[in-house]
């Protein structure tokens, strides 16, 4: 009779999935509107766009407040209040024709550049950067 050996199975490695890029309708310095949520109707600037996380930060909507603790030596603690991220599908793009939250579709020129169009107007809508 053969004697049994025992081995430690190999564990499988983990690896993060690496971050996802959403494909976004929203890009800094758009004009949006909160469609959902306890900060609905508030209109603002998007700040920041963060697609790997599907969030954008909005100028004056979700501001939270964290305390700040004194680092260096005569240096004070403070409270900041800050725009922190919301979700991008509780925001809705500003049609600049006529003022008025839209959907945004995606064409692309003949020259092969993609450009936004708005869904209420028809119109183009620029990026500002």
């Amino acid at each position: 009779m053969r004697r049994l050996v025992y081995r430690k199975r190999e564990r499988a490695k983990r690896h993060p999935a690496p971050p996802v890029r959403v494909r976004m309708h929203i890009t800094k310095g758009d004009l949006v509107v909160v469609i959902s949520g306890e900060e609905k109707g508030k209109r603002g600037k998007v700040l920041r766009a963060l697609p790997q996380k599907n969030r954008v930060v909005v100028e004056g909507v979700n501001i939270v407040k964290r305390h700040r603790r004194a680092r260096q030596q005569g240096e004070e603690s403070q409270i900041v209040e800050f725009a922190a991220p919301i979700a991008a599908s509780k925001v809705m793009l500003i049609d600049p024709k006529e003022d008025r939250p839209t959907r945004v579709r995606r064409r692309v020129d003949t020259d092969g550049t993609v450009e936004r169009v708005s869904v209420r107007s028809g119109e183009p809508i620029p990026r500002n950067r």
